[in-house]
């Protein structure tokens, strides 16, 4: 069986820290989104990240010692891109064959032999399933319509959700739904959603819902993303870090290589500090900061904070600081 991750969209929603990284390849905890990924779906199959030509050589990087093959489409910009379903039809002229199809930005604590093993049993398409327990929740991704074990329709963000179960972007697709997904992309259907390719599908063939208890993230935004980071972060300090004696470090949090931790900040609980940062009294929690910023006499809460930034002498929560900015209290 073949594995397919799905790597390819340009992630506005995390602009302008996506304009530069893609988002399956941030950190949660000492991690990337999609090392969690590709350790759940490693063991079924030859692995393939489909990406983008813009951030090719991250991937590469990211993959290299890994056995895993990427699939690139020539687009460098949102405008651009082939949309996931226009890019799986293009991943399945290439492997011919039955796929599992995984979302390269999604983390999830569950184990995944199940699903296959009832994938092997139906011998037909099978829909990674979630109950998020809010009907407002639902809203945000795609409901199912069940009769038994089968999902008759599926609801793309639907304005009154009968359910709280919802898709997960995880698929098992045998070679009839392949073929099928070809004469979909042919007809010229909606491109960008694979929860349209499911919905009609659905009409087609049999399909089958497969439910999951345990965590799962669909890391869509920057309050998901650092809501990740609450569940998945690992505790790890690096030797070559500096703490300074009246610094305090509330686990877990990461520290990378040549971070300096000075004056009387606390860092953490869940904060990411990057290689090369420099943190002077200064509070941070539930926050990432990328390589090589400085910031010193702030509170940092909720905010992502990108590379060669300089914060001074302000306090900044739920917010997205841009590479290279500069900002202080006047």
């Amino acid at each position: 069986m073949n594995v397919v991750i799905m790597a390819g969209g340009y992630a506005t929603r995390l602009w302008p820290i996506t304009m530069t990284k893609a988002k399956p390849l941030l950190p949660v905890g000492r991690k990337t989104i999609i090392d969690h990924v590709y350790e759940k779906v490693k063991k079924f199959g030859d692995v393939y990240v489909s990406t983008n030509k813009r951030f090719e050589e991250d991937f590469r990087r990211w993959a290299d010692g890994k056995e895993v093959e990427l699939i690139v489409e020539e687009t460098t910009k949102e405008e651009e891109k082939l949309g996931a379903v226009r890019a799986l039809a293009e991943v399945s002229k290439i492997l011919g064959d039955e796929m599992l199809v995984v979302a390269g930005d999604n983390i999830f604590s569950f184990e995944l032999d199940g699903f296959v093993n009832y994938y092997k049993e139906k011998k037909s398409c099978v829909v990674g399933l979630y109950d998020v327990g809010d009907l407002e929740l639902v809203k945000r991704y795609s409901s199912v319509e069940m009769e038994g074990e089968r999902i008759v329709r599926f609801y793309e963000k639907p304005k009154e959700p009968k359910s709280t179960l919802v898709g997960i972007a995880l698929y098992a697709l045998p070679k009839e739904a392949i073929d099928l997904l070809q004469e979909y992309v042919a007809s010229n259907m909606h491109s960008d959603n694979l929860g349209s390719f499911i919905s009609w599908l659905c009409e087609k063939t049999n399909v089958y819902g497969y439910s999951f208890t345990g965590l799962w993230h669909d890391v869509g935004n920057a309050d998901s993303y650092l809501e990740a980071l609450r569940f998945y972060m690992e505790h790890y300090v690096d030797e070559n870090a500096e703490i300074d004696r009246y610094a305090k470090v509330i686990t877990p949090v990461v520290i990378e290589e040549n971070a300096r931790i000075k004056g009387r900040s606390i860092v953490g609980p869940y904060a990411y500090i990057g290689e090369g940062c420099v943190v002077e009294n200064t509070d941070v929690s539930e926050s990432v900061i990328f390589k090589n910023s400085v910031v010193r006499n702030a509170k940092i809460w909720r905010t992502i904070i990108d590379e060669d930034c300089e914060i001074r002498g302000i306090d900044l929560s739920n917010s997205i600081i841009g590479m290279h900015a500069k900002i202080q209290r006047g």
